[in-house]
């Protein structure tokens, strides 16, 4: 793929003025989450979401790094990254893998805690005993997130040298590589990374209002500092540190659609009119109306539209009346039939976007549309594709029947979550899930004795309950092979939206 760096707009305003906190007016509860009209599907569930919403969460437990806390779940996990940040002398213990390896890449951290917040924003009132969990989930990274963030104008983007990391297949808790530190800074600007760590502390600031208000205006402040930062010092960080994050996460689609994301999140968290402003100024420069269909950790147009027409839709802000035309361009792509559809999908249904970690684009696109679906219904609005009318109880159907394809509606009847399900992947390219934990083998398991393992058909030892893999191929079809990464590694940012429309049809089918 070649790598896309967008150059500096210098014709967009930039957001350079201090603003002031105006916490008091912050956008309305979490918990309107309740206040919407539930639709409950009339026949019996082939599916148990409830059961895969708590293993979705769970995941988490084994993607972190860190000094564990005594209520860890995953207890196959032990701590691991100690001295992270020692390099730079700055303390960057904790946060997430991102996946199957031992690296610490803060801009799918930054996603993936953005989805983990708006899955509890909107269907946290839905959520019960998960609430707290999901809570939980977004704490371990935010806390990590303010420590990447706590120097004026810096970010330390990433943890450990991913192609050297890559080059042994160890324990997270045997890791002896080097945990070099990448930080972005006023010479060697990442507005991509700065903006989706801006909208990440901003959305999680929405979901500790209430149960934690000091930590809630601690998320805010800090997520307008780096907002600023991200806007004032434009550039992508793939430019500078196109060694370390390339073809890992490099920002292929550029920064505006952070900006643009950056900014309508807060936006929703302030209720500040200077945000609302710079949405208007700058939202055709940063790509409002890009015909790009693509919602992942890369690439954030769709949400921002999805979002934007939130405001709309729900909350009468006038001037984003071209959002929800906007998110209806996305959703006639995607509808099978509609005169503008443009997506792709396999035999079996599953749509398909690359071959390349394809579900995160499946989960990322299902939570779209119930979301979206959900700001319908409470408006009274459909979406109109060229005269076919697309009913938010449609959109609901395309989400539930991706959802269903996932957890095991298939052609192999596969599960590709683990641990859902009586069929589900056992070789995934995952280090602490392949090797024996410490428990079981507390000697040392040196960086390249594991490879053995690695390339063997013997199934994983420790289940990594609630990962959802990279899924099938085109035609349907999944080798289970651990070599294989592209289909078999699972990741956060697959989880995380994953967590709100599992949330939504648990509730619609009163499992919840």
């Amino acid at each position: 793929m070649a790598i896309h760096l967008a150059a500096s707009s210098s014709s967009s305003s930039s957001f350079t003025t201090t603003l002031p906190i105006l916490l008091c007016i912050f956008s309305s509860s979490l918990f309107l989450s309740n206040a919407f009209q539930h639709h409950h599907h009339p026949h019996v569930a082939r599916h148990n979401y409830r059961d895969a919403l708590t293993k979705s969460i769970l995941f988490f437990e084994g993607q972190r790094s860190g000094r564990l806390p005594s209520n860890q779940r995953m207890t196959w996990r032990r701590n691991s990254g100690l001295s992270d940040g020692a390099a730079m002398h700055v303390d960057l213990v904790g946060g997430y893998y991102d996946a199957g390896d031992n690296v610490k890449f803060g801009f799918p951290m930054a996603f993936t805690t953005t989805m983990l917040s708006w899955s509890v924003i909107e269907f946290g009132g839905l959520m019960k005993g998960e609430l707290q969990n999901a809570k939980e989930a977004i704490r371990w990274a935010t806390d990590y997130l303010l420590k990447a963030t706590v120097h004026p104008d810096t970010i330390y983007v990433q943890v450990g040298d991913a192609n050297k990391d890559h080059a042994c297949w160890e324990r997270p808790e045997d890791m002896d590589t080097p945990r070099s530190v990448f930080k972005i800074d006023r010479n060697t600007p990442g507005s991509d990374v700065a903006a989706e760590t801006a909208a990440a502390l901003a959305a999680a600031s929405v979901v500790f209002r209430r149960s934690d208000p000091t930590y809630s205006k601690l998320l805010i402040r800090r997520a307008i500092r780096v907002f600023q930062f991200a806007d004032r010092y434009r550039g992508a960080y793939s430019n500078g540190l196109k060694k370390y994050v390339c073809p890992f996460y490099c920002s292929y689609s550029g920064y505006q659609d952070e900006l643009l994301w950056g900014a309508a999140w807060l936006h929703k968290a302030t209720r500040n009119p200077s945000f609302l402003n710079y949405i208007q100024v700058n939202g055709q420069t940063l790509g409002a109306d890009d015909s790009d269909n693509t919602f992942g950790w890369d690439n954030k147009h769709v949400g921002a539209r999805i979002l934007l027409s939130k405001a709309f839709l729900l909350q009468k802000v006038q001037s984003l009346h071209d959002y929800k035309g906007h998110a209806d361009n996305f959703i006639c792509s995607l509808v099978p039939g509609s005169p503008f559809s443009q997506a792709q999908y396999t035999p079996g249904g599953l749509l398909f976007k690359m071959s390349d970690s394809n579900m995160q684009y499946v989960t990322s696109t299902s939570f779209l549309l119930v979301t979206y679906a959900k700001y319908l219904t409470s408006a009274h609005k459909v979406v109109n594709c060229g005269g076919t009318i697309i009913t938010p109880k449609r959109l609901r159907v395309i989400a539930k029947k991706q959802v269903d394809y996932l957890l095991g509606d298939n052609p192999l009847k596969m599960s590709y979550m683990v641990g859902y399900g009586p069929r589900y992947p056992q070789r995934i390219h995952h280090r602490g899930s392949s090797l024996p934990s410490i428990a079981k083998h507390p000697s040392k398991i040196q960086c390249s004795a594991g490879f053995s393992i690695m390339n063997s058909q013997s199934p994983n030892p420790n289940i990594l309950v609630g990962a959802v893999v990279g899924g099938p191929d085109q035609h349907d079809r999944f080798p289970d092979r651990r070599s294989d990464f592209e289909q078999s590694e699972p990741s956060t940012y697959t989880n995380a939206p994953l967590v709100g429309a599992l949330t939504y049809l648990a509730h619609s089918f009163g499992q919840l």
